[in-house]
């Protein structure tokens, strides 16, 4: 289910919108594969008609339907969970029935932090940290997909958006935001291209 457009303010736009990747279905999936093996092999390798084998049987099946309930209740949440950048927030959301969410606006963003173990990274996963200065301070947002695209389109957002203050007129100190995108270029969150036309932005004509 995408984010819902009434929720946006007025000139905003979603530029991503992301469900957690399937990665986040792993573990339940995993225990549903083992039950299930288990369970053939205990019709496999078992006297038919023992004890044994009716109370292993039995283990087999409890064990499959607390998969399955697991599979079912994360795929339900997987639907009603969205990853939110717009040219104004971060925004995430998630729950059926309560909601819970987090909103982060671009202003405050101070740094933005992906990681990867070498498992995400061969299925394109991870997660993101990002530091605000908002109450929290910082939120940690895992099974994100392909994190470091994100965060780069995070970071291309808050360099468009200084550049848009500055073309309306309001007062910034332009050292300091050059200050920012060349931190950005050295971090890699913009390219070399993109440096040169925020910068432009900026000194203007």
């Amino acid at each position: 289910m995408a984010y819902p457009e009434r929720l946006l303010n007025d000139n905003e736009a979603v530029v991503v919108d992301l469900h957690p990747h399937w990665w986040y279905f792993v573990r339940p999936t995993a225990l549903l594969i083992v039950a299930i093996a288990a369970g053939v092999a205990t019709i496999a390798f078992t006297d038919n008609g023992t004890t044994e084998r009716t109370g292993a049987a039995w283990l087999s099946l409890v064990a499959i339907g607390i998969a399955v309930v697991w599979v079912v209740l994360r795929y339900l949440r997987w639907g009603s969970t969205n990853f939110v950048v717009t040219n104004q927030r971060v925004i995430f959301r998630t729950g059926l029935l309560a909601r819970r969410g987090v909103e982060i606006p671009l202003d405050r963003v101070n740094t933005v932090r992906s990681s990867q173990g070498l498992g995400e990274r061969i299925v394109g996963a991870g997660d993101l940290t990002i530091e605000s200065g908002g109450e929290s301070g910082q939120e940690h947002f895992t099974d994100i997909s392909h994190p470091d695209r994100v965060k780069r389109e995070i970071h291309g957002q808050m360099a468009a958006r200084s550049a848009r203050t500055s073309d309306v007129g309001t007062p910034m100190d332009v050292a300091g935001q050059l200050e920012k995108l060349e931190a950005m270029l050295e971090r890699g969150s913009l390219t070399p291209d993109e440096f040169d036309r925020q910068k432009r932005r900026l000194l203007g004509p």
